[in-house]
């Protein structure tokens, strides 16, 4: 039973019982339970501050897992980064080297990752810089991995036809070294001409043989072109072959020629033979050979399928060049 509560009457001198309403009452336990929340609320800030509770120490621990795994990620990440470099490279200076394919161009390798920002819905979190990173070297590797996934599908289709191509190649002289006289003159930049008597390039090897001497196809292709001419002016006439993979051999100042256009010929064929037409000053052929329509210098080519014997002969011939023929 719950005990009275007493006030004292100073007008009585003696105590009044204090009876409360029922409102007062409620109004009471209210003010109890207020207090109670508040007092409570406070206490458990100030302990949610200084000490972490159960669920909190378990996010706490998954947040740093997660943190740790990201760094291990980003670790591999950059062995993946290496180990593709180093592929790249392979495949830009050896492998596409080998069949005559040109590097693929670091803007197509690294395309793709500029202007708009794609990570933007990962912003806004606690770790979001960490994640955003990850995807983004990820979103790269993948990409690479693409472009050197079609540049070894390339490379495969050229390995196929590796041996069409390696015949097709220039790579012997169009005279046969036991009937050459000289080389007269080499591929030049700038070079005296004998009879125009100027400074022009000279975008060929001049191979001085006896009329009528043999000239040969110097890899496998079709006739593209000729020219019967007899006229003093130019290259006379001559041949032009197309070997496909971007190859084409030139041959001037022929005195015949044995083939027609669109005629396929196999290295070694018979084309023509040695004469003087054009502007020459004596039997020779005037050889080029042209990669994606440019004059490159033949002698790196031709020297690949000659003999240690044929070899040895080219060099001593080229001594005694100097003396411009056309």
């Amino acid at each position: 039973m719950a005990k009275s509560k007493y006030r004292f009457n100073p007008e009585s001198l003696s105590f009044d019982r204090i009876k409360r309403s029922f409102r007062e009452k409620v109004l009471r336990v209210f003010s109890y339970l207020i207090s109670s929340i508040v007092i409570g609320g406070g206490l458990l800030l100030i302990v949610s501050i200084f000490i972490d509770l159960p669920k909190e120490r378990m996010l706490k621990r998954d947040n740093e897992f997660l943190k740790s795994q990201y760094g291990l990620l980003s670790r591999k990440m950059d062995n993946a980064f290496k180990v593709l470099e180093e592929i790249e490279t392979r495949d830009d200076n050896l492998y596409r080297i080998i069949f005559e394919a040109e590097p693929i161009p670091k803007s197509v390798r690294e395309a793709g990752f500029g202007g708009v920002n794609r990570y933007a819905d990962l912003e806004g979190y606690q770790n979001s810089e960490i994640v955003s990173n990850v995807a983004q070297r990820l979103d790269i590797v993948l990409n690479k991995l693409v472009v050197q996934s079609k540049s070894y599908d390339e490379v495969f289709n050229l390995a196929k036809t590796a041996d069409i191509m390696w015949a097709s190649i220039p790579s012997i002289p169009p005279i046969a070294t036991d009937e050459l006289t000289r080389i007269a003159s080499y591929y030049k930049k700038s070079r005296l001409h004998p009879i125009l008597k100027v400074y022009r390039p000279h975008l060929g090897v001049d191979f001085s043989a006896a009329r009528g001497t043999k000239v040969y196809s110097t890899g496998d292709g079709t006739i593209k072109d000729i020219k019967l001419s007899r006229a003093r002016s130019g290259y006379g006439t001559w041949i032009l072959i197309d070997h496909g993979f971007s190859y084409e051999s030139f041959y001037g100042h022929l005195d015949e020629i044995l083939v027609r256009v669109g005629q396929k010929v196999k290295r070694g064929d018979v084309i023509g033979l040695v004469g003087s037409t054009g502007l020459s000053v004596a039997p020779h052929v005037h050889y080029e050979v042209r990669k994606n329509g440019g004059a490159i210098n033949p002698i790196n080519y031709f020297f690949q399928d000659l003999s240690p014997e044929e070899y040895q002969r080219i060099i001593e011939l080229s001594r005694m060049g100097g003396q411009s023929l056309d």
